[in-house]
């Protein structure tokens, strides 16, 4: 299995940035698609943006202020977050999906959140 703990959330006024890390460990080799996702209060969950093997996705609303990145060698997961405004304010949780051959079944993690809140 992968685990996966998010950080970096916090405070932050419109128009300022965050940068929110995921750290995952595990059988990380397994993963196959992870990205970030997240959750404002009384909405659903949604897409932030996606590593989907050598294919990077987007929320179409969020791609020219959000990036996402990693570094392989740290397994570590990155959003960067810049402009943000108060509709982003939200938690944010990483999302691992692959295939585990030592148990020949699929697996979906998901990090326990990290709250981000954009007001003045």
């Amino acid at each position: 299995q992968v685990q996966l703990v998010e950080s970096g959330g916090g405070l932050v006024q419109p128009g300022g940035s965050l940068r929110l890390s995921c750290a995952a460990s595990g059988r990380t080799f397994s993963i196959g698609r992870m990205g970030w996702y997240r959750q404002a209060p009384g909405k659903q969950r949604e897409l932030v943006a996606v590593f989907a093997g050598d294919t990077t996705v987007y929320a179409d609303s969020l791609k020219d202020r959000f990036t996402i990145s990693r570094d392989n060698a740290k397994n570590t997961m990155y959003l960067q977050m810049n402009s943000l405004k108060p509709e982003d304010t939200a938690v944010y949780y990483c999302n691992a999906k692959g295939y585990d051959s030592s148990t020949g079944k699929g697996f979906d993690s998901w990090g326990q959140g990290t709250q981000v809140t954009v007001s003045s």
